[in-house]
């Protein structure tokens, strides 16, 4: 996530504790993203969502070419989609988006 993101998480996760107040035992921060990814309705009463999906291999050859053109000109456009798990340049493999009072935030992994 990117830090916009853990913010937005942070202040929802502070909320969320504020309902432990007293109690020995607070729920951790990584409980609570397990349970906002994975049920549906904790996520609907916390108005959290997160959504994590793998890139298809098109999705990261369109963020790699630019690099690509950067790098190599009028070559990139000739590179095989299969090389881009292959090149030194961090291209992302994951989106993570996150939704929170009609705020959409999207980052790449």
């Amino acid at each position: 996530m990117n830090k916009e993101q853990e913010e937005l998480v942070g202040e929802v996760y502070d909320k969320y504790t504020k309902k432990y107040v007293g109690y020995d035992d607070v729920p951790s921060k990584e409980l609570f993203l397990f349970e906002i990814k994975n049920n549906p309705d904790f996520s609907e009463r916390w108005g959290l969502k997160i959504e994590e999906r793998e890139l298809s291999l098109e999705e990261r050859y369109k963020i790699a070419l630019p690099i690509w053109k950067e790098k190599y000109g009028l070559l990139a456009n000739m590179m095989v989609p299969t090389n881009v798990d292959n090149t030194p340049y961090k291209i992302p493999t994951k989106l993570i988006t996150i939704k929170y009072n009609d705020k959409t935030i999207e980052s790449y992994e």
